[in-house]
C-alpha cells in the first residue's frame, strides 16, 4: 500500500473516529446536564466542532509522524507518538477556541469537554492500533501449515525474532514457547509466549508441544556453550537454526532474515579466530605476494584474507585453469582495488617457475599447492614425489635465489610419524624448507594442521553425496578420530604464522579436540534432516591403505613451544644431514621419473623409508619389498 493511500484512508478512519467520540461526549455531556449551555446553543457548535477536531488531528498526526508508523509492529515509541499527538490536539484545539469564542460565544466548546474529549480520544486511538495488531497476529498464530518454532534464549535476541515470527508474512513457522537456562523466567511469558525450562529440557518440549524447528537465538553466547545445545537439540527430530554472532547480528537484517542452518562448524564449539592485524599488514601490505595452489581450498581462501591487506600484487598461480578463473573472478568482484596476476603453471617445471620468480620477484611466498589425496597417492607414488618433493624443491629454490623475504610452506599432520606416501612427502618437503633456511636470507617456515572442514577431498562432501544418494554413510573404522578446523580458520593462522616468522621453525595450529568420524557422520545426517541408522545406514568399510586411526600434530624430537598468539604453537627444527637428503631426493626423482622401472612404487618407498626413518609403510607393501629385494631391506 502506498504512503497515499495508506494517509487517506488512516486519516478518513480518524477522522471518523474523532467525530464519533465528541457526539458521544456531546450526547452524555446533556443527559448528565454536566454543562449550563442550552441543548441549541451546544447541538449548533457541535459540526464546528467536529470539524475543527477532525482537521488539527489530520494535521498533528500527518507532521508529527503518526501516519508513518507501521502499527503492526508498533511498540512503546510508537504509542507514545500516538499519545503526545492527541495531547496537542487537545491543547491546539482548546487555545485555538477560546481566542474564537471571544467573537463568536455560540461557538464556545463546554471545558469538561476538552478533557473527556482528550481521554476518549486518546483511548479509542491507541485502541483501534493494538486491536488491529492483536487480531493480526492472532490470524497468524491461527494458521494450521506454520511450523511450530522453540526458541532457545529469552534475552533480547529471542525477544526480537518472536516478535518478528508473530507479525511478517514471508516467514513460515509460528513461535510456541522459549527455552532458557535462567531459572528466574521459567513459568513466565516473554512476546507472549511461556518459558518453559533450560536446555535440558528440550527434548522434551520439542516431544510435548510437537515442535518442527529450534532457532538458537543467543548470539552472544560462547560458542563452546552453543555446540552444547546444539548437542542437545540433535536428540530431538527438530531442525535446528541459529542466529549469528552478536557482531553480524547487529545489522540492518531483521532477525528473521538472520537465521540459518547450524552448520559443522558450530559443532567444533570454538571461538573464531584472532589475528594481530598490525603485524599481519605489516609484512604484507605493498608487498608482492605469491600463493601457490591458488585454486584450491586452502590457497583460494589464503588469497581472500591476503587480498584484506592491500598487497602491491597478489600472485594467483595455480595449475588448474578452471579453478583459477573462479577465484579471480571473485576477487576482482570483492576487491576491485587489488592488484591481481594469475598465473597457469606447474611447480614441476622448474624453468616456469623460475620465469615466474625473475618476472614478479614476490617478497612473501605461501606454497599451498600440493597433492593431498591419501589413498590416491598410495596408488601412485611417483606422482606425489613429482608434485610434493620436485614442486616444493623447485618453489623454495626459487624463493631463495630471488631474494624472498619470507616463504611458508602449508604441510600437515600426516607428516608426523607418516604412514602414508601423502605423509612422508609432505614430511620431505618440510625438511627441504628447513634445509634452505640454514643457507638462506628467506625465512623459511612450515604450518602443520590437521583436516579442514568443506575442503576438497574432505570427508564432508562425501558424507553429503552419499546422503543425497540415500546412503550408506561410509566410515573407515568406528574408532578413527582426525583434528578439524575450519577453512577460514586455519589460512589465517597460516597468514599471523608467517607473521612471526623467524627462520627454520614449524608451527603447528590448535585444532581443538579431536573428532570422531563416525559421530561426524552422524552429524551430517542429522543436520539434514534425517536420523542415523533409520533414515541413513552408516557402515564401516575398515581402514584403507596409508590411513592412521589418530593423527599426530608433532614428533617427540621436536617439542612444543608457545608463541605469542594462543591458537599457534612451534617446534624446534630436526638435525638431519642436509647432503645425505639431497641425495636421496636425487634417486627418489630419478626414480618417479623412470616409468619404465619395475616394481617403481616399492623401490620409492623403500628409499622414503631410508629418507624419514619415522616412515611406516603399509605392511603388506613391507613384506613385497622384504620378498623382492632383500638386501636393500637388510641394510636399511
Amino acid at each position: 500500500m502506498s504512503y497515499r493511500l495508506r494517509w487517506g484512508l488512516l486519516g478518513v478512519l480518524d477522522a471518523f473516529v474523532v467525530s464519533t467520540v465528541i457526539v458521544l461526549v456531546y450526547w452524555n455531556l446533556l443527559d448528565f446536564g454536566i454543562t449550563s449551555q442550552n441543548e441549541y446553543q451546544i447541538l449548533t457548535g457541535l459540526p464546528y466542532v467536529c470539524a475543527m477536531y477532525a482537521v488539527i488531528t489530520l494535521l498533528v498526526f500527518s507532521i508529527s509522524g503518526v501516519y508513518r508508523k507501521i502499527w503492526e509492529y508498533a511498540s512503546i515509541g510508537e504509542f507514545y507518538l500516538l499519545f503526545t499527538a492527541t495531547t496537542i490536539v487537545g491543547i491546539i484545539v482548546f487555545g485555538l477556541n477560546q481566542l474564537i469564542a471571544i467573537s463568536s460565544p455560540m461557538y464556545l466548546v463546554p471545558r469538561p469537554i476538552y478533557l473527556v474529549t482528550w481521554l476518549f480520544t486518546t483511548s479509542a486511538m491507541l485502541g483501534m492500533r493494538i486491536g488491529w495488531r492483536l487480531l493480526r497476529t492472532s490470524l497468524l498464530r491461527s494458521r494450521t501449515n506454520e511450523e511450530r518454532i522453540l526458541i532457545v534464549g529469552a534475552g533480547s535476541g529471542g525477544a526480537l525474532l518472536a516478535r518478528e515470527l508473530k507479525q511478517v508474512r514471508h516467514v513460515r513457522g509460528v513461535p510456541v514457547a522459549f527455552i532458557d537456562d535462567d531459572r528466574s523466567k521459567h513459568k513466565l511469558d516473554v512476546m507472549g509466549l511461556p518459558v518453559v525450562g533450560g536446555r535440558t529440557d528440550i527434548p522434551d518440549a520439542v516431544k510435548r508441544l510437537n515442535i518442527q524447528q529450534i532457532v538458537i537465538a543467543m548470539p552472544s553466547l560462547h560458542s563452546e556453550e552453543i555446540a552444547k545445545i546444539i548437542n542437545i537439540c540433535r536428540e530431538t527430530s527438530a531442525k535446528v537454526k541459529t542466529l549469528p554472532r552478536i557482531s553480524d547480528f547487529l545489522s540492518d537484517l531483521a532477525p528473521s532474515h538472520q537465521m540459518r542452518d547450524i552448520c559443522l562448524e558450530d559443532l567444533l564449539g570454538r571461538e573464531p579466530v584472532k589475528v594481530d592485524l598490525d603485524i599481519i599488514a605489516e609484512y604484507l601490505r605493498d608487498q608482492v605476494v605469491l600463493v601457490t595452489g591458488a585454486g584450491g581450498s586452502i590457497g583460494s581462501e589464503l588469497c581472500r584474507q591476503i587480498a584484506k591487506f592491500s598487497p602491491a600484487k597478489l600472485l594467483l598461480l595455480g595449475h588448474g585453469e578452471n579453478s583459477i578463473y573462479e577465484i579471480e573472478l571473485e576477487l576482482r568482484n570483492t576487491f576491485p582495488d587489488v592488484n591481481l596476476e594469475t598465473l597457469i603453471a606447474d611447480i614441476q617445471d622448474r624453468t616456469r617457475i623460475e620465469n615466474v620468480f625473475q618476472t614478479f620477484h614476490p617478497s612473501v611466498v605461501f606454497h599451498a599447492a600440493a597433492h593431498k589425496h591419501v589413498p590416491l597417492m598410495e596408488r601412485n607414488p611417483a606422482e606425489a614425489i613429482k608434485n610434493n618433493v620436485v614442486g616444493t624443491r623447485n618453489v623454495a629454490e626459487c624463493a631463495h635465489l630471488s631474494g624472498t623475504s619470507r616463504f611458508v610452506l602449508i604441510s600437515s599432520d600426516k607428516a608426523v610419524n607418516p604412514t602414508s606416501v601423502m605423509g612422508v612427502t609432505k614430511r620431505v618437503a618440510e625438511m627441504i624448507v628447513q634445509s634452505l633456511d640454514r643457507i638462506s636470507e628467506t625465512k623459511f617456515v612450515a604450518v602443520r594442521f590437521g583436516n579442514v572442514l568443506g575442503s576438497r577431498g574432505s570427508v564432508i562432501p562425501v558424507f553429503q553425496r552419499q546422503i543425497r544418494e540415500g546412503g550408506p554413510v561410509t566410515v573407515t573404522h568406528p574408532d578413527m578420530v582426525r583434528y578439524f578446523m575450519t577453512i577460514p580458520e586455519a589460512s589465517q593462522l597460516v597468514i599471523q604464522a608467517g607473521a612471526m616468522a623467524e627462520g627454520g621453525e614449524i608451527f603447528i595450529l590448535d585444532m581443538g579436540q579431536p573428532v570422531k568420524i563416525v559421530d561426524l557422520a552422524r552429524a551430517v545426517i542429522q543436520l539434514s534432516g534425517l536420523k542415523p541408522d533409520v533414515d541413513i545406514p552408516v557402515r564401516f568399510t575398515g581402514i584403507r591403505p596409508g590411513e592412521k586411526l589418530f593423527e599426530e600434530l608433532l614428533m617427540n624430537e621436536e617439542g612444543l613451544h608457545s608463541t605469542v598468539h594462543n591458537r599457534i604453537f612451534y617446534g624446534h627444527p630436526l638435525d638431519f644431514d642436509v647432503e645425505n637428503l639431497h641425495q636421496l631426493m636425487e634417486k627418489l626423482i630419478q626414480m618417479a621419473h623412470d616409468n619404465e622401472l619395475e616394481n617403481q612404487d616399492l623401490y620409492i618407498r623403500y628409499w622414503l623409508r631410508v629418507l624419514v626413518q619415522t616412515y611406516k609403510c603399509d605392511p603388506d607393501k613391507m613384506e613385497e619389498m622384504e620378498r623382492l629385494f632383500p638386501e636393500l631391506m637388510r641394510t636399511s
